[in-house]
């Protein structure tokens, strides 16, 4: 069966009935279900509180405005519907499904900050949000896992990497300056095998091409995961499969913890004025061994993340302790997080 992207009709149809469904049910469930963090192995255990703490790095009883010059703002669960205008802007309906997939557990009356889409900056009022720097002080932004039909894309590949072609392959809706700056660098390369899917960029016609599936970009040894406006889309499925993310060093990071990834080890790191490309493909390539190594390094990393149950404790403690440390009353005080 070919890989593919997530299913946007059953996304939608599963989420409408999740949407629909009384809230009061989930309320209810909550506890049983954070319950089983008590069942799981210590080293388990330990591993979901310091991606708790990572993703949510709030301490102690936080003081905030319920709205800020920078547009964020602070609004009770029971808005957070579809068609809300949130920050300013209509939030997207993928936002609103996967935050309130966990919000549902928690009392309407609470309230949180939003910030939905590709988020570069870190607001002044403690928001939930899909991306935000890696560097410097992130606390404010709390990570959740939304837009989740379009990140969180895994792939079944059968290629083994000794038997994919010897290049670099990159198919990206080319926009942004670093971007732009890589393809006019390497997009006649013999190593690379470069398109555009933008129709609206300007002064490169050459370097347009149709999307190509998944698949054919598993035939590939090496496959670019350069940032957009964010973090790359692509890079979780890249992760998954046994061709080599090529990149640099991220500056954004999601659910996934991208500032957690280690160069060398989990992907291959190119400076960030992209010089040393050449140089790290043809190593990876006479060094097929340290090459599956990283492949191997890779998939686990990404499996970390594949476990719904796991995915659903770590995401309701991440809301609980944002709720504790936004000093909200009558939320409950977990003391899993005091573990």
């Amino acid at each position: 069966m070919p890989n593919r992207k997530n299913n946007k009709v059953l996304y939608y149809i599963i989420n409408s009935i999740r949407y629909l469904t009384p809230d009061i049910f989930p309320r209810i469930m909550r506890s049983s279900i954070l319950y089983k963090y008590n069942t799981l192995p210590v080293s388990k255990q330990r591993e979901i509180t310091e991606r708790v703490n990572y993703y949510n790095k709030l301490s102690g009883i936080v003081n905030y405005p319920e709205k800020s010059a920078d547009g964020s703002e602070m609004i009770s669960l029971d808005r957070l519907k579809l068609k809300t205008i949130i920050s300013g802007k209509k939030a997207k309906s993928v936002y609103i499904f996967d935050s309130y997939n966990y919000m549902r557990y928690f009392r309407k009356s609470l309230k949180a900050g939003f910030l939905f889409g590709d988020i570069t900056h870190v607001p002044e009022i403690p928001s939930f949000v899909k991306s935000r720097p890696i560097h410097g002080e992130n606390s404010h932004s709390v990570l959740l896992p939304l837009n989740k039909i379009r990140h969180f894309t895994t792939v079944k590949d059968k290629w083994r990497f000794t038997d994919k072609r010897d290049m670099l392959v990159g198919r990206a809706h080319v926009a942004q300056p670093q971007r732009i700056k890589f393809w006019e660098m390497y997009f006649s390369n013999p190593m690379c095998d470069l398109g555009n899917i933008n129709p609206k960029l300007e002064g490169h016609p050459e370097w347009s091409v149709k999307p190509m599936s998944i698949d054919s970009h598993l035939k590939y040894k090496f496959i670019l995961c350069i940032e957009g406006n964010d973090v790359a889309t692509n890079l979780k499925w890249v992760m998954s499969s046994n061709s080599l993310a090529v990149m640099p060093k991220p500056t954004y990071e999601t659910w996934h913890m991208e500032g957690k990834l280690i160069p060398g080890f989990h992907y291959v790191e190119i400076r960030p004025d992209y010089s040393d490309l050449e140089e790290q493909l043809k190593y990876y390539i006479n060094h097929p061994d340290e090459a599956e190594r990283i492949s191997k390094n890779a998939n686990e990393y990404i499996k970390r993340f594949a476990n719904k149950t796991i995915e659903k404790i770590t995401g309701l403690m991440v809301i609980d302790k944002y709720f504790q440390c936004t000093g909200q009353e009558n939320c409950d005080k977990s003391k899993i997080m005091d573990k």
